[in-house]
This record gives structure tokens, sequence and C-alpha cells, in this order.
């Protein structure tokens, strides 16, 4: 607040000034005959409003002295030194006006550097406005994770229940969790069977049952059953407050950037000053004129004002982030795009970040004798009355396909699956070990269970009154742009690494179908930071996440990226903000960071060059008298070049060829082929059929019947001729494709 109200009142005193000194002075704007008829009014005018915004923004002129004075000069050093000394150049043009007369006057009028002096100070407060707007979201984030933590907890003492303060539980107390409720600490299931949504921790979308000897963690969300726990971990031992910690951690122990244009600084305003110290002794002592040797050694000091060189940076990060909003992508600060352009190694999340972040059916497989309408009616009915996800997804998927049935005395069986009456038989469905000791399964449908666990989904299996009825495969589906988004990561150099709290095998399978070699998988947040500390000795890292257990990674790695549509925790613990919630956005802001800190060298070079020229010219090398006018037509022209040079990130659109329209776009053109297939005389026919057409088509879905002869593909880009290959291969003939 205090940066921008300093920015509102130089703006507000800068106008008048420039329409004075450059309105006025040199294009002839009108003002009151009582000003335009005495230049030295006009200059008493730029004097004081220059002064004044001198006096807002002397935090500059603080910062950059000390750094002087303490042999360390940074940015404020180049700043103060040229504001200062154009303002200083101006004040004794000034009191030479007070004797001069006519002509000289108006020249020395023309000389003044006010309105120089009071914009380097006021473009600069624009870049430092941008940069603190993002200070403090750690802080945010870490307050946010402490309120995911109950701030009571039911436990039983001397048999009564007591609702207490969590801080006042003990390890080995025993405690109560209803449905609904949160977890307060870590400990054990004693008794109650229940589904526990662990996303807090593991970010996995998939709640986990939990019986007796199981292990339960503070903030998480108790969904079905009643649960009687032991306490094992209390107060700073639990997991939560393991994940705060590491986000304070991680942030604190954050280097910050050292940026190029402190680095030419440090030799550049020594360098500066010594010149400028040269020239005058030099100029005193030939011409022995005390006036003419320090108006050259200011000369130095006013052509080296270092506006090209300030403005070099800022201005190319104004135009870059201005450039990344645009297109959904949100740089926090300054450092996050340069280190974005710089990073090497990409860390992707798996759940929410390459793939859904919910689960949906993949596979429909119906055992002999049984339609898939009829397999669909009867996991409708029965999986309607349950909460959990994986039902969800099963009712998603029939919704619109199939009638419901009514079901009737339904039971949920945790961590086996769901029991109901519908039309009078018994409807069980669930996981295959539980269904497997209720009915005799063929090793073919074993097989084809085995194959979809394998494939990282999750089967489930429904009989009728005892008989098998088929399978329904849910699995969380990779993004559509997750492959094309790793590919160009790939192509930009990037190495890609895939974290994830799920199992090895889900993990690789996903990881294959999505393009990425390299998996760390049955990782907590903890093992994520630990994987991101160990990378960041290897080159700078990205880490790419959308929910709370990623945070301590965003936070440890050199830049944070998270997904606009995560969790708010770790929204405010990245660096980097994906808006549109597309992995897409991953390569474009890599070469938006790598292209603004292009932008950035060359703007440091010509700001150099432009020194290299100007300054031998004020010291009088080549024999010139330097004009004031020609000083600040050159100091004009050098940061015009700059804003230029900087506003050229502008056409980064025309480079983005992966751009999020194209994935909607194609998104949008899904088509549907039915094939009618002859030759399909048994579920094994089937499943053949099925697994090549999936092989041909990897991100379609793909729904085969052998008793109704059809093959339903949905997908983008589908080739007619191609899929009628595929079944053929598979040993059967396609006689219509509609």
């Amino acid at each position: 607040k205090r940066i921008l109200l300093r920015l509102i009142s130089s703006v507000l005193l800068l106008i008048p000034l420039m329409y004075v000194s450059m309105g006025h002075v040199m294009w002839g704007a009108p003002l009151p005959r009582a000003l335009s008829e005495n230049p030295l009014s006009l200059a008493l005018i730029e004097l004081l409003i220059s002064g004044l915004i001198l006096v807002i923004n002397q935090r500059f002129f603080i910062s950059g002295f000390r750094g002087i004075i303490r042999l360390s000069p940074n940015m404020d050093s180049l700043v103060a030194i040229g504001s200062g000394a154009s303002f200083i150049y101006s004040i004794a043009l000034v009191f030479r006006m007070t004797a001069a007369d006519g002509e000289s006057v108006l020249h020395l009028l023309h000389g003044l550097y006010f309105e120089s002096a009071a914009m380097i100070l006021t473009l600069i407060t624009v870049g430092k406005l941008l940069e603190a707007r993002a200070k403090g979201k750690t802080t945010d984030a870490i307050r946010d994770l402490m309120s995911l933590a109950p701030r009571t907890a039911t436990v039983l003492r001397d048999g009564e229940e007591l609702v207490i303060p969590c801080d006042e539980v003990r390890v080995g107390e025993v405690f109560l969790v209803r449905p609904g409720e949160s977890i307060p600490v870590d400990g054990i299931v004693l008794e109650g069977e229940s589904s526990v949504n662990e996303a807090a921790l593991t970010g996995e979308s998939v709640p986990l049952d939990k019986s007796a000897g199981d292990r339960v963690l503070a903030a998480t969300v108790n969904q079905s059953g009643f649960l009687k726990c032991e306490a094992t971990k209390v107060g700073e031992q639990t997991a939560i407050a393991s994940v705060i910690r590491m986000v304070e951690e991680a942030s604190a122990t954050k280097a910050p950037i050292s940026k190029l244009a402190d680095r030419v600084s440090g030799i550049f305003v020594p360098l500066v000053m010594a010149i400028a110290a040269v020239t005058f002794a030099v100029w005193w002592a030939v011409g022995g004129d005390f006036g003419v040797a320090l108006s050259r050694g200011i000369s130095v000091l006013v052509i080296s004002c270092p506006c090209a060189l300030g403005l070099a940076t800022p201005v190319a990060i104004m135009v870059g982030s201005g450039v990344g909003a645009r297109m959904g992508v949100l740089y926090k600060t300054a450092e996050s795009i340069e280190l974005t352009g710089r990073a090497k190694i990409v860390c992707l999340d798996k759940t929410g970040t390459v793939t859904n972040g919910e689960p949906s059916v993949s596979d429909v497989i119906v055992a002999e004798g049984v339609t898939e309408k009829e397999l669909l009616r009867i996991a409708y009915a029965v999986e309607a009355k349950s909460e959990h996800p994986l039902a969800r997804a099963v009712i998603s998927y029939c919704d619109g396909r199939v009638e419901p049935l009514e079901a009737s005395g339904f039971e949920a069986l945790h961590g086996k699956g769901v029991r109901a009456e519908v039309d009078g038989c018994t409807v069980i469905g669930g996981k295959l070990g539980y269904v497997s000791e209720l009915t005799s399964l063929s090793a073919e449908y074993l097989e084809q269970a085995e194959r979809l666990s394998k494939a990282g989904k999750t089967p489930l299996l429904f009989t009728k009154d005892g008989k098998f009825m088929g399978i329904i495969a849910v699995a969380d589906g990779i993004r559509e742009e997750s492959i094309s988004a790793v590919s160009e990561l790939r192509r930009l150099g990037m190495r890609v690494i895939m974290l994830t709290g799920d199992n090895e095998s889900t993990a690789r399978e996903i990881a294959r179908q999505a393009g990425i070699d390299e998996v760390a998988a049955d990782l907590l947040p903890e093992g994520k930071e630990a994987e991101i500390r160990r990378l960041c000795g290897e080159g700078r890292v990205i880490m790419v996440g959308d929910g709370i257990n990623d945070s301590p990674a965003l936070a440890r790695a050199d830049v944070g990226i998270a997904i606009g549509g995560g969790t708010d925790i770790a929204i405010d613990s990245a660096d980097v903000v994906l808006m549109r919630s597309t992995l897409a956005d991953i390569p474009r802001a890599v070469r938006l960071g790598r292209k603004t800190l292009r932008i950035i060298k060359e703007n440091l070079f010509w700001a150099f060059i432009y020194n290299s020229i100007g300054i031998p010219l004020a010291a009088g090398v080549f024999g010139l008298s330097l004009s004031p006018m020609f000083g600040a037509a050159a100091m004009s022209l050098s940061s015009f070049c700059v804003v230029m040079n900087a506003l050229r990130l502008n056409l980064f659109k025309r480079d983005n060829v992966n751009n999020t329209s194209q994935y909607k776009k194609r998104k949008d053109k899904k088509m549907t082929v039915t094939l009618t297939v002859k030759g399909m005389m048994c579920p094994h026919c089937e499943a053949r059929v099925k697994s090549c057409l999936e092989a041909a088509n990897p991100d379609s879905t793909v729904t085969v019947s052998h008793k109704e002869g059809t093959a339903v593909i949905v997908g983008t880009s589908l080739d007619s001729a191609a899929l009628r290959s595929c079944v053929e291969n598979a040993g059967s003939e396609v006689t219509a494709v509609n």
C-alpha cells in the first residue's frame, strides 16, 4: 500500500511537470503569460515539483547511497546517482539562469533534467509495486494450512465423551470421529469401518477404506462410518503440522535471485563515478576553469543516467507479466519469470495435474449371455445409493444411457463393495477379491480384471443372484493436453518427472500414457519435498501441482507452478499460477520466461553500448562539447529503444503453436463412429476387438458388444479405414460404418 501511494503521488506530480518541461518548453503547449514569458519561473516550478517527487521516493536514495557506502552498489545506487546527478546539475543551471539573459536563459531552460530525475523514479516504482503485490503469500498459505486441522476433538475419558481442544489430546488417548467430521490428530483405528478422504495430504481423489488397525491422519475427513481411534501423534508431530513446517522452512531457505542488472551495477556504478572524477580532475588541471571541469564531470554522470539500464529489467518484466496474464499464466514475481526461463527440470504431480483429478468409467465388459444395458441398469441401481466417488463415476456414466431400477435394502460393505435388492434379486458390486469369493469367475474374466488393475484402473465386478454380470472399470484418466504438453517440454530440452502419492503400477501406467519416463511413486508430502530438494542439486527445478499435499514441494522448488483450479493453499505456495488449468500453459510459461530473459539481456547490452558511446563523448574524449539538449535526446532515445525492444514480447503469441484454443477446438470436435461387426461369437472375441481398438486409439472411449455385434468408438480424429483394419486384425469383419 505504501508503494502504491508513492506511485500515485508521483504520477499526479509528474503530469504537470511533463506538461511544463516537455509540453510547453519543447512543443509550445499553452501556459499563462506570467509563466510563459518568465523562463526562470518555469525552471523554479520544475525544481519544486521534481523535488517533491524525489522526497516521495527518498527510499531509492537511502538504499542506493547506503549500498555505495558499504561498497555493494545495487540497482537503487544507479537510480539514486542518475536521478540525483540530474537534479543537482539542473539546480546548478537554475542558478546560472539567474545571471543570464535573452537567448542564454532559454538555452539553459532547455538543458534542465528535472523531468528525467522524476521520471526514472516513477518508472522504477511501477516495477517495485508489481513485485510487492506478491509478498506475504507464503504467510497466507501457512495460515490456510493451519485452518484445515479441526480445533476440537471428542475423546473418551473415564468412560465419558468429552469435547476438548485438539492441543489437549494426549498420545494413547482414545478419540471418536463421526461421519462428516475431520480427524483431529494422527492415530490408529481401534473399532469401526469407514471411507476417509485423505486428499488434503495425499492429493488422491479416491477415499481410502479404513478399518481396525489402519492409520488415520489429522485434517483428513471421515466420510461415512463411525471410527474409534487411538492417538499416536499430536500437536507438532502430526502429518499436517509437518506439512506446515516444511512450507515455512522451504520458503525461508529459498535463495533470492541475484538480478543481472544488480551484477552489472556493481561494476558500472563505481566505474562511472571514477570516470566522472577523472574527467573533472583532467579538465581542471588542463583548462584551469573549475566551472568547465565541473560541467564535464557532471555531464558524465548525466549522460550515464541509468534510465536505459534501470528500465532494462522492469519494463521487460512488466511486458512479460502482461503477456503471460493475457494467456492465463500469472507470474507472481520478477524472479519467477527469470527462474522459469532458466529451469531445466519439470516435476508434475499426477492427480489433478497430469490426470483429470476425478474417476470416470473407462471400460465396460459384459459376461457371456448378458447385454451391456442389463449390466448398466443393475450397476446404476445398486450404486445410486452409495456416496463413494467410484460409485458416483458409475452413476455419471449410466445416467442418460439406461433407465434406473429401484433398489432396496442397500448396504455398504466397507472396503469390499455394495449390496442391494433389485427387482427381487440380490445385486452385489465390488472389488475383485470380494466378488470372487461369492461367485466363480472364469480365467478369462480374472485375467481381464488383472489387466485393468495393472493399467491403473479399478475394476468393479457385479453379480445378480450369484451370477456374474460383468466388469465396469473406473480410472482417473489423463488430461487431453497432457501428452502434447509433455512432448513440448521435451522439445524444449526439459527433463520431465512425475511425482505422486499413488502406487507404483498405476503411476507407471499414467506416465506411459503421458509420455513420461521418470516416475517417483508412493510419496507423501514430505517425500515430494525431499525429491524436489534432491533434484535442485541437479539444476533449476519447476514443480507443478494443484493440491495441499503439493504445497511443500511447490515452496521448495526454484519455481512452483500451481494449476488455477487447484486449492488456494497450492496457489498461494506457488510462484506461477496457470489460471486456465491446462498443462499446455507449462511449456508456454517456460518459453515466455526464456524470451523475457533474452529481452532483458538485450536491453542491458544496448544500455551498455549507449553508455560506452555517451560517456566518452560527455568526457570530451573526442574534443567535442556535449550539448545538454543532445544528452537529453540521447537519454530519451536509449529509453525508447529499451521500451520498444521489451514490447516485442507482445509478439510472443505468434510463436506459440500449441495454444489452449487448439486443445479446446480439438476437444469440441469429438466424433462417434459405430461399427457393425460380424464374427464376434463370445466375450473373448469381444475383448480381443476392444483391446485392438483401444491400442490404436488410446485417447478414445471404446464400447464393444458381441451380443449386439457393434463397436462404438468416441474420440477425436477417428479414421474409419484404420478402425476397420483394427477389427479385421482381431479376426472379425466390419459390415457397416456409421
